[in-house]
């Protein structure tokens, strides 16, 4: 089985020739080294490039390590390079080459090579693309398999494709599985022996066993408000230790830049600025996820969250978690302020949408309930629900669009609608 990824594949082609890096970076096993060594590749090879003018390098094998020393690497492209013609390097955990800000700028100056290359850390790649390269890298930030990327490949309907992707999501290698067992041993030995053991590791982490009950506490509470001071404290009271607000904020940190989970911040739409206090995190794959607790929490409710979420970033929004100030009068006549939630306040360029995750919406006054922080918000941006099912995408009466997970994502224009 082959997944096209030809999202990822487009960006790719669209920047050959630009006079920049292209960094592909996310969580490691998402696909990075097969979009560029054989899917990129294979594009190159169509287009009419020669194999011997696309040179490959994975500084992640033993027998290349050798390599990761910045002068062995490039005499080892000084001597690839044997004519005027244009070069393609492919450079596979580019992290591990030390000083590759350095060596790959230092590419940049020959002037028919194009190079791109694929990273696993966030702080080491993601946060210095602009800066390193001055303003000569393009970063392509690559997921796992989104779910209509995932239906490529199964063979049943789209019912029964949610329901295996919401339960082992969407990295390849785990697809490819046939069994239950072997999905879920999998999942479960690559969360700790891959992806934690790399942070313990890169960050010389001492307090495994606080990081290790982190993960937990965040997987157990995706879509939840997480306050770092609060989660400091109850570490204290309950596990009686001695971690720092400062260690926790550390360690949730280390688990964005390894592309683990995701931070939505809360936004005051009234005020247009970010409140700092308590943030969502999201799994940026639910199979990890769901492995990590032994697939003990299945909430059906914040799985699709978490998967509305993670396509949401998948389609290139930046994501917030709205709250709209307001006023309510209780039962006594009081006037009291409230603040009302909107899931996902999403941003591309100049569009905006808001969308609210209903699991189910049975009766009027659970959509009454689920609409009435859109219809706080006062202007004419688009405004969406998406349920778990139901008819055809449409607009209510109020103006809001009202569609079924499948259908918002099957089709990539569904916002569109």
């Amino acid at each position: 089985m082959e997944f096209s990824r030809g999202a990822y594949v487009s960006q790719l082609v669209s920047q050959i020739g630009s006079g920049q890096v292209k960094v592909v970076t996310g969580v490691r096993r998402c696909g990075k080294t097969y979009l560029l060594n054989t899917l990129f590749k294979r594009h190159l090879i169509e287009a009419g490039i020669r194999a011997d003018h696309i040179v490959e390098m994975d500084f992640d094998g033993y027998r290349n390590s050798v390599y990761r020393d910045p002068d062995r690497f490039l005499s080892f492209v000084d001597g690839r390079i044997t004519d005027g013609e244009p070069y393609f390097l492919l450079l596979d955990e580019i992290q591990l080459l030390d000083r590759f800000p350095e060596v790959l700028n230092d590419l940049l100056r020959m002037e028919n090579v194009d190079v791109y290359a694929t990273g696993s850390n966030a702080r080491l790649l993601s946060k210095d693309v602009v800066t390193e390269f001055r303003g000569r890298g393009y970063e392509i930030p690559m997921r796992p398999l989104s779910f209509s990327e995932f239906m490529e490949g199964f063979n049943g309907d789209k019912r029964d494709g949610y329901l295996e992707y919401a339960t082992y999501g969407g990295l390849p290698a785990v697809v490819l599985r046939k069994s239950a067992d072997e999905k879920t041993q999998y999942l479960t030995s690559v969360m700790s022996e891959v992806y934690l053991a790399d942070i313990v590791d890169r960050y010389k982490v001492r307090d495994v066993s606080d990081l290790n009950d982190l993960v937990d506490m965040l997987s157990s509470c995706i879509g939840s408000l997480v306050n770092p001071t609060k989660i400091a404290n109850t570490f204290k009271s309950e596990k009686h230790s001695n971690i720092a607000r400062e260690t926790v904020d550390r360690f949730l940190a280390h688990l964005e830049d390894s592309f683990l989970f995701e931070k939505a911040v809360r936004y005051d739409i009234k005020g247009r600025k970010y409140i700092g206090a308590g943030s969502k995190y999201y799994a940026v794959d639910v199979g990890l996820r769901n492995a990590r607790l032994n697939f003990r929490q299945f909430e059906e409710t914040h799985i699709m969250e978490n998967i509305l979420y993670n396509e949401l970033r998948g389609r290139g929004f930046k994501v917030d978690v709205g709250i709209v100030p307001s006023q309510r009068r209780d039962s006594q006549g009081s006037v009291r302020r409230v603040n009302y939630e909107i899931d996902f306040v999403c941003n591309l360029g100049s569009k905006r949408l808001y969308i609210q995750s209903a699991y189910a919406l049975p009766t009027q006054e659970k959509m009454d309930q689920e609409q009435a922080s859109l219809m706080r918000v006062g202007d004419s941006f688009k405004k969406v629900i998406v349920t778990k099912d139901g008819i055809a995408p449409h607009y209510n009466d109020r103006g809001v669009l009202i569609m079924n997970i499948y259908d918002f994502l099957l089709h990539p224009s569904s916002l569109e609608i």
